[in-house]
């Protein structure tokens, strides 16, 4: 027992070091990267260099962006996979098999292979620099379309929607009534995953919008884009940039542990 707590403790120091050593050298100067050995305790410039980082680039709107993206994102695919799963899990239609398929087969494509013609797209749509071409695309995902579909498949009984269905009550009533009270927990675990999927994208936002309209990854590499690296300023911007998905886990991580547990017991 006593193996396994030294375990999670080096393993929870060692996950919450890089963090904490970024806050430390976000609070000092430059100069404080070559001193050995390193320091190890946070200092009294913080709020200078974060002032400096909102000087730097917009950070405030690329906070704004971020938030938004991610949180429509989450909410969409929670609701559109949780849908889809229920179809391909309890509902009876020809083309089921082939179409569930279809979707499994598509997360072997490499995201690179679309980002031209869903360039295009977007300038045809009028949607470049904009975060439409951001959230639009991604309103649901194969993954997602694919966990609800098993999870469904075991955590919802048959006999429970032919109880609702004798009951009088509709397919898109035993949605909202049956499916979603017990699609809860898978929900909330990929409303998660999705929110930091989202969060740490790079690549499409740096593709798709301007500098002067980012998100906070695009933002990011604008910090550590000058000639000669600041690294204080960068490592700023990234303790900030991470605060929210620490917030979001702090606010709403024993819910989701909460739900896995009762997943798995109701499993």
């Amino acid at each position: 027992m006593r193996l396994r707590y030294l375990t999670l403790i080096a393993v929870a120091f060692f996950s919450a070091f890089p963090l904490y050593y970024s806050v430390v050298v976000a609070s000092r100067h430059n100069s404080a990267l070559a001193e050995v050995p390193p320091p190890l305790w946070p200092g009294g410039n913080f709020l200078a260099n974060v002032a400096r980082v909102f000087d730097t680039v917009p950070f405030a709107l690329a906070l704004a962006n971020s938030v938004l993206v991610a949180g429509s994102i989450s909410v969409a695919v929670m609701f559109f996979s949780t849908l889809a799963g229920f179809a391909f899990a309890k509902l009876r239609f020809r083309g089921r098999n082939a179409l569930l398929l279809i979707t499994v087969a598509t997360m072997m494509v490499p995201t690179q292979l679309g980002i031209i013609p869903l360039y295009m797209l977007m300038v045809k749509l009028e949607w470049t620099g904009t975060t439409y071409a951001l959230i639009v695309p991604a309103l649901v995902n194969a993954f997602g379309v694919f966990f609800m579909t098993q999870y469904l498949s075991r955590a919802l009984p048959t006999e429970l929607l032919e109880a609702g269905r004798v009951d009088g009550c509709t397919t898109w009533g035993l949605f909202w009534h049956v499916v979603i009270p017990a699609a809860r927990p898978a929900a909330a675990v990929l409303g998660m995953l999705t929110f930091m999927s989202a969060w740490n994208d790079y690549f499409w936002p740096l593709v798709v919008l301007t500098p002067d309209n980012p998100t906070v990854q695009v933002a990011l590499s604008t910090l550590a884009s000058g000639y000669v690296n600041d690294y204080v300023l960068g490592l700023t911007g990234t303790a900030l940039g991470t605060l929210p998905l620490v917030v979001v886990f702090a606010l709403f991580g024993r819910q989701i542990i909460g739900g896995i547990m009762q997943g798995a017991v109701k499993g």
